[in-house]
């Protein structure tokens, strides 16, 4: 028995060396033997060789590493023009929605090219100008509930920061929209990770939830980054940032546990407040009377450019519209999964 075993070892050895390179690569993580190896890389090899050639290159009569150097170089191309055939076709998905998101959120294309950035909407400018304040109406209890929190919490937020009284100021206007963001970009977060877990527990499909969440609290949290340029935040309201925000999270987490629903309709009528805010900056920033008439000409910063696809030309004024239109973006969207069933759907194809 034992001699059969180091047969059988040997015959296994002599198969994974007559494999070619890249199948040993991409069959790593099943390496029980010469056939798991051999099947596992088949369907990967016949994949990637539509994009390059696997043919290792001739083998050189000099004993040096210049052919597994060039080999390895093959495999990297390979797998990069597989990625980009890959973010073609996420590309193109996003754009196939039963709403036809173009026609009502204005989207002419979707970003899935930058720095690490999840899919998300580049907005044509008519549509940018022309976002409008809506209001859902509550229709019981559990909108009531949600709209009588948001309100509670402006209310309170409108006087701790300043801008219920006063000149509305490109300082208060800073100060207000970090820390709008630095809680804005909570509840997408646990809404995905909750949704994933139970996922994970029922072990069924999530129904296209989970991406949606996840891709809207990155979306605030480069609001925040972009923000974060033109002010650093003192270590006082960082502190009171961290505060808030063990709070709201700690909440939010236990309500989205009890009610789904009531957790977006809040969300709902919490971005219905931040397109009100970001609409009396532009006010502001239009009538050319007060502090925030400066954004009219101040450049935009180089990483709202690059994320919104914002021409070199681009001020303060067009990053805050692009925020604005973000917004409402994520107004509609919560309000559509208040009105949902848990187990329904998701309408809205990555980056819409």
């Amino acid at each position: 028995m034992q001699a059969s075993r180091i047969v059988c070892g040997g015959v296994s050895m002599v198969a994974m060396k007559a494999l070619p390179r890249h199948a040993l690569l991409l069959g790593t993580r099943s390496l029980h033997g010469a056939v798991p190896v051999a099947m596992t890389a088949r369907p990967f090899v016949g994949t990637i060789r539509k994009f390059s050639s696997m043919t290792p290159p001739p083998s050189s009569p000099n004993t040096n590493n210049t052919s597994n150097v060039d080999y390895e170089r093959s495999d990297k191309e390979a797998v990069k023009d597989a990625m980009a055939v890959r973010k073609a076709d996420i590309s193109e998905n996003a754009s196939l929605s039963p709403k036809a998101p173009e026609k009502i959120y204005g989207i002419p294309s979707i970003d899935t090219s930058g720095d690490y950035n999840l899919p998300h909407p580049i907005w044509h400018a008519d549509y940018v100008e022309s976002v409008e304040q809506t209001h859902v109406a509550p229709k019981d209890f559990v909108d009531r509930a949600a709209l009588w929190t948001i309100q509670a919490i402006r209310f309170n937020f409108d006087w701790m920061s300043g801008w219920s009284f006063g000149e509305h100021t490109r300082a208060k206007a800073i100060v207000r929209c970090i820390f709008l963001e630095s809680v804005a970009g909570i509840p997408g977060s646990i809404g995905g990770i909750l949704r994933h877990l139970a996922s994970l527990r029922r072990m069924r499909r999530d129904h296209g939830w989970i991406h949606t969440l996840f891709e809207e609290a990155e979306n605030e949290r480069m609001h925040l980054l972009t923000f974060i340029t033109m002010k650093q935040p003192t270590l006082l309201f960082k502190s009171l940032v961290w505060g808030v925000q063990g709070i709201f999270f700690n909440f939010f987490f236990a309500a989205y546990l009890l009610s789904p629903r009531f957790c977006h309709r809040l969300v709902g009528y919490l971005e219905e407040q931040a397109v009100s805010t970001y609409t009396k900056i532009l006010k502001g920033i239009d009538e050319g009377k007060g502090d925030l008439s400066k954004w009219r000409t101040t450049p935009a910063p180089e990483i709202a450019r690059q994320y919104w696809k914002l021409a070199p030309e681009a001020t303060m004024r067009d990053v805050i519209a692009v925020v604005r239109a973000d917004e409402s973006h994520h107004r509609d969207v919560n309000h559509s999964f208040a009105g949902m069933g848990a187990t329904d759907t998701n309408p809205f194809k990555p980056g819409h």
